[in-house]
């Protein structure tokens, strides 16, 4: 299984990008054939030094508290912290997984 390391674009050359991981305080080159050139300050999600995704912000704090959630697991730590909006809650279905459910409940009753 491949995890991906969000990186900050510092710079980008055509689809070379040099990128900063946060965690790490590492700066490396990135490819970033699948993305094309991207501004200084973009987030990637990167993959075997390869871009796959430019992420938002929001999306950026969920990979790395996962990120740390994984590590934390690893050394045997509670990782409930990192998951606090998913704690004490139902799952919530998709829009179009409700509806069949709907369907499926409505055929039982009849």
């Amino acid at each position: 299984m491949c995890i991906g390391v969000p990186m900050e674009v510092l710079s980008c050359d055509g689809l070379v990008a040099y990128c900063r991981n946060q965690e790490e305080g590492r700066e490396q080159e990135v490819d970033m054939s699948l993305l094309g050139e991207q501004p200084a300050g973009t987030w990637v999600l990167v993959f075997l030094g390869v871009a796959r995704e430019v992420i938002e912000v929001d999306v950026l704090d969920q990979v790395l508290r996962a990120r740390k959630a994984m590590s934390v697991a690893l050394e045997g730590g509670n990782v409930d912290a990192f998951f606090a909006d998913l704690i004490d809650r139902e799952p919530e279905l998709p829009d179009f997984l409700k509806e069949e459910k709907r369907e499926s409940c409505a055929k039982n009753l009849n």
